[in-house]
């Protein structure tokens, strides 16, 4: 047995029988059911054989569709990962993309296997890994809702299956040429009238009914009539309304809020209920034969559905008990009025029932398709869910049409995966061995032919068109003429009261009892005219045939149209790529890990797993015409790229020698190259998007800076305008850049868990708070869209953990409940949220990109804007601590020498004192203007915290929590700062750093726990341009590297420990330049030492 290989991700996973089935040793039925017998029983599911996804139903829910596989399985190879539903989804995704081809999957498998949860899986996962804004995403929920609300109203329990799809759809979800699910179509096929008026033992009715009844609220119910299902005569016929593992009160809710997304007004779903319980109520009226007529036997049951249908009791009760009729005599037509008898009053109250719940199912599929039609096509993936093959104790017309549909199916598939590909490989001149399979194509030609010999649709609709009002005895005469046409055909035998017909999936009898005239399907124009005198539009729009016209022509049969909806399908069906997900029912016990070995060996047979494993060993995997194989591959070599010159023929051979692939993984055929093995061609796959990768990065990299610069110089000219003419500036922050998160909240979970898991932050930076006393306490201040927090340390004082420094949240202010923010005119750094209970004075470097971003968010929030004043007299309340405490505090700012802030207290008033700074007018020059600018790399010195340097970049280590290295947050002490010489030392050590109040703003910005490269990015415009290149000279200023530094880019210079540099240009922004092995440009100071 060969080993599949796995991706890096999934080497955890338990190796159960073989992944794809072309590795199989022996081809037998029996080593292919052995095989899916052990993946089963280990809780594998999906198997391959190649390209072909095989599933079997595990009866519960398996742990293996998360985010989780979404991401493993977006954009991997097949063979890179365990067999799953993503992969072909995935697949089929990057096909339309790569190759600019509609695609569709045709899921197949008799009722119960599962067809309908792997459509849900597929369009899921498209859901998740296509992007797009809001437009788009309003289509996806609507793709995804539309399940819950097609089940509700087209599925229903029956023997085999309990949520068995009792119509067919061909959903097709249409895509715009970047790949976004922008609108979609959906084509239904075939609904199970029948199944409104009765059901057979153990089965329901649709679930909308019992959902109804489950789920409706008080009001609802007494509106609408609604009762126990018992009381139904449509529901109450099979004994059966409850359902293992379904909630139909909750169902309901959920298809409610479906029609809701679709965009169905409250009206209208007012009345589909309407109809849905005027059916219910229209099933109670039974009929007594009087004097061979008809007549309704408890004319109390009229008032209720004629209520809820709009429609005149007395009218509804003439036209289920008489019918009008055209008769011709002379050339001269007239009506004239027939009672009916009570079989046919039955048959008719029937007929209305079905005619009303199926016009509003095909209402439902319209207001999707509305609700995401798009004007003109582009790419499409289809999936199809379809009815699978049913064999009952008692088979009707219905089973008759869906076994045919799914005969053309198995038709497709032989045609495109046995019969296409064997032909192919003839005309193309490939050596190969045929290989033996049964094509149904006769079966389909027994069902469907017109003549020589007519199919059994053609003499039914011969038979129906003589039928006079039910036809009695037209079965009869239908099972004579078969037995004339068909009756020596290899595939159909008759018996007394039907006939057999030997499908692909064996053989099925079918009960001649109703056939023709549930093929006739004609409304009669008495109940159209009823219904179209309805009060409500809704219902009349239901019904908008014009009786007026002369009706020429036989009426279309249900048979005949159920034949152009299976052909029209398979047209559309042969235009797309087609992938196969075949579904295997283990059991009849509907139980999880119950094998029935017999049962899947006859679905192994009869799906043709053996002739696909053998058809895929002998054949080749892909096979591509030259020149779109040159177009794909053509990036691999420069011979091929731009342009191959020569012939198309030899540019492929070029191609597939370039990555050494063996000659006896590939053959040349006259116009395709075939390669065999799928690990043959994602070596191309992987060497393309390899390349495809190294020019993306190049080119994103470039596009961010730019985008990242031109965000940030806007950022700097938003928030300047708030302190334009009002406040002097800083010189050394005028034209800085902003970074947003000073603090790397990423790696710090100590305060993240202060926030809610995906909260976003603004702004985040270590601030001093000043309490009653004037006295400067650390903070860490967070801004994010949920409020501001302010974040300190406390020493734990019980439990384990006694003794540890331990951060707490002092305070949380929401952002209505801050009134304003008031700021000095000098060039400080001080300012005082007022709020509610009482203000926070704080001092932080940062604060004009704060009050920018906080300004943003205030008026997001309250929809006001912030107010901020400007006075050197400013007011602020405390916190009313116990008895006593509360009341104000003045902060007075006046003029003083230099540009550090001196802080002076005097009981109730703090007088800060602080040199004139920048005009108020001063505005943030543009990126190249020269001028010495703060918060470059020298002032990194300034702060006494240990970093540990990696490749150029900075990372803070912080001290264990036990040591008492923060005390620093909660009590100031005299520190004098370590001199501007000092440079980080290597390790895992934090010095304490509190100043005292005369030597607060020394170094002027607070680089706390921030990465160099961070840094780097703010002062990116913050550098000088390199200074023209000077003469060499022998002897000038030079310096040693103390660290290692590698250049971020061009314009820099790399160097090691010890490395030897010539200073050129020393700048105040702390960006030197320098020369080094012959090349010369920027590095920081700080990584240096003058020798």
């Amino acid at each position: 047995m060969i080993q599949a290989k796995y991706h890096w991700q999934s080497q955890n996973v338990k190796q159960s029988g073989v992944d794809d089935m072309v590795l199989l040793s022996k081809i037998t039925e029996d080593a292919i059911v052995e095989n899916l017998k052990k993946r089963y029983m280990d809780d594998y599911i999906f198997t391959y054989i190649g390209p072909v996804l095989i599933s079997v139903n595990p009866f519960k829910q398996m742990p293996y569709f998360s985010d989780r596989e979404i991401e493993l399985y977006q954009g991997a190879a097949q063979y890179e990962n365990p067999p799953h539903i993503y992969a072909l989804t995935d697949n089929m995704y990057r096909n339309m993309m790569i190759d600019g081809e509609n695609q569709c999957v045709i899921i197949s498998g008799e009722s119960g296997a599962g067809k309908t949860v792997a459509a849900k899986y597929i369009m899921g996962y498209i859901s998740k890994v296509s992007g797009g804004g809001p437009k788009v995403q309003h289509v996806k929920d609507i793709i995804l809702q539309s399940n819950p609300l097609l089940e509700a109203f087209g599925n229903a329990k029956t023997v085999r299956n309990n949520n068995s799809s009792r119509f067919g759809k061909y959903f097709e979800i249409q895509f715009s040429r970047g790949g976004e699910p922008d609108g979609g179509k959906i084509s239904n096929f075939l609904l199970e009238k029948s199944r409104v008026v009765s059901q057979n033992e153990n089965e329901r009715n649709f679930h909308i009914y019992y959902q109804l009844i489950e789920g409706a609220n008080n009001q609802q119910k007494e509106g609408l009539g609604i009762m126990t299902p018992d009381y139904y005569y449509y529901l109450n016929q099979s004994g059966t309304y409850k359902v293992d593992g379904t909630n139909d009160s909750k169902d309901f809710q959920e298809t409610m809020e479906a029609m809701q997304v679709i965009g169905i007004t409250d009206d209208i779903q007012t009345q589909v209920l309407q109809i849905i319980a005027g059916i219910l109520h229209l099933g109670n009226i039974s009929f007594i034969e009087a004097g061979n007529y008809g007549q309704v036997e408890s004319t109390d049951l009229l008032a209720f559905p004629a209520y809820l249908l709009g429609i005149d009791p007395t009218r509804l009760q003439d036209k289920l008990t008489s019918r009008k009729m055209d008769s011709k005599w002379g050339g001269k037509s007239e009506s004239i009025n027939v009672t009916l008898n009570q079989e046919q009053a039955t048959y008719t109250r029937d007929a209305l029932a079905k005619a009303l719940y199926a016009r509003l199912f095909d209402y439902l599929v319209e207001a999707i398709n509305k609700a995401i039609q798009k004007p003109h096509e582009e790419f499409s993936i289809g999936v199809l869910d379809i009815y699978g093959f049913e064999i009952f104790k008692r088979n009707g017309f219905e089973q008759f049409c869906i076994n045919f549909v799914n005969e053309k199916l198995q038709q497709i598939f032989i045609e495109l995966t046995l019969k296409a590909e064997q032909e192919e490989y003839v005309e193309e001149g490939i050596k190969w061995t045929p290989i033996e399979y049964f094509n149904n194509k006769i079966v389909c030609d027994l069902i469907e032919n017109k003549l020589n010999p007519p199919g059994i649709m053609s003499v039914l609709d011969d038979v129906c068109a003589t039928m006079y009002a039910k036809g009695e005895g037209a079965d009869g005469t239908l099972l004579q003429k078969l037995q004339g046409a068909v009756g020596t055909h290899e595939h159909f035998n008759s018996f007394n009261s039907g006939f057999v017909i030997h499908h692909y999936a064996g053989k099925v009898s079918y009960d001649i009892n109703g056939f023709c005239e549930r093929n006739r399907d004609v409304l009669f124009t008495d109940l159209i005219e009823l219904m179209q005198s309805s009060g409500y539009d809704f219902i009349r729009h239901l019904f908008p045939e014009n009786l007026n016209t002369d009706k020429k022509g036989r009426p279309t049969s249900a048979g005949s149209k159920i034949k152009k909806q299976a052909n029209d399908l398979v047209n559309t069906l042969m235009k797309c790529t087609p992938h196969y997900i075949r579904c295997i029912k283990p059991n009849e016990t509907k139980r999880p890990k119950d094998w029935e070995e017999s049962r899947v060996r006859h679905q192994v047979e009869y799906l043709g797993l053996r002739e696909n494993i053998r058809v895929r060993r002998a054949g080749f995997a892909y096979r591509r015409i030259f020149n779109k194989f040159l177009m794909r591959y053509a990036i691999l070599t420069v011979e091929t790229w731009p342009c191959w010159r020569g012939p198309e023929q030899q540019g492929v051979l070029h191609l597939l020698r370039s990555v050494n692939m063996d000659n006896d993984q590939y053959q040349m055929g006259r116009t395709k190259v075939f390669i065999k093995n799928p690990e043959s061609l994602f070596l191309l796959e992987e060497m393309r998007e390899r390349k495809f990768d190294t020019f993306a990065r190049t080119i994103q990299k470039a596009w961010r800076r730019y985008i990242a610069r031109k965000k940030y110089e806007q950022m700097r000219e938003e928030a300047s305008d708030i302190l334009y003419n009002s406040k002097e500036r800083r010189k050394n922050s005028i034209n800085r850049n902003f970074v947003g998160d000073y603090l790397g909240l990423e790696q710090r979970p100590e305060l993240r868990q202060f926030l809610a898991k995906r909260e976003r932050v603004d702004f985040a930076d270590s601030v001093n708070k000043f309490d009653r006393r004037f006295k400067s306490i650390k903070r860490d201040l967070i801004l994010t869209p949920k409020g501001i927090y302010l974040i300190g340390r406390e020493k734990v004082k019980k439990g384990p953990e006694k003794g540890q420094i331990k951060e707490v949240l002092k305070r949380k202010m929401e952002f209505g409940s801050i009134t304003n923010v008031s700021l000095s005119t000098r060039q400080d750094d001080f300012f005082i949220l007022h709020e509610a209970q009482y203000d926070s004075l704080l001092e932080s470097n940062f604060k004009t990109e704060f009050l920018s971003l906080l300004s943003k968010r205030y008026e997001d929030v309250t929809k006001r804007k912030l107010t901020i004043s400007f006075t050197d007299r400013l007011e602020f309340r405390v916190k009313k601590e116990g008895w006593g405490g509360g009341g104000s505090r003045v902060v007075v700012f006046q003029r003083g020498q230099g540009d550090l802030a001196q802080l002076k207290p005097g009981g109730k008033t703090l007088t800060i004192t602080i040199g004139d700074g920048l005009p108020k007018s001063s505005k943030p020059t543009k990126k190249g203007v020269p001028q010495s600018r703060g918060g470059g790399r020298n002032h990194m010195a300034s702060r006494g915290n240990a970093f540990i340097f990696i490749n150029g970049a900075a990372q803070f280590s912080r001290a264990p929590h036990n040591q008492p290295s923060d005390i620093t947050y909660s009590s100031p002490h005299k520190q004098n700062w370590p001199p501007n010489t000092a440079l980080p030392k290597l390790g895992n050590q934090r010095a304490p750093r509190t100043p005292t109040h005369n030597q607060y703003n020394q170094g002027n910005m607070d680089f706390l726990n921030r990465s160099l490269c961070e840094i780097r990015k703010r002062s990116i415009n913050q550098r000088p341009p390199p200074a023209p290149k000077p003469q060499p000279r022998s002897q000038g200023p030079r310096c040693r590297a103390l660290y290692q530094y590698i250049g971020q880019d061009t314009d820099e210079i790399s160097f090691e420990v010890n490395d030897i540099i010539d200073l050129i240009k020393e700048d105040p922004s702390g960006w030197w330049t320098g020369r080094i092995h012959g090349r010369e440009g920027l590095f920081p100071g700080n990584y240096v030492e003058k020798i």
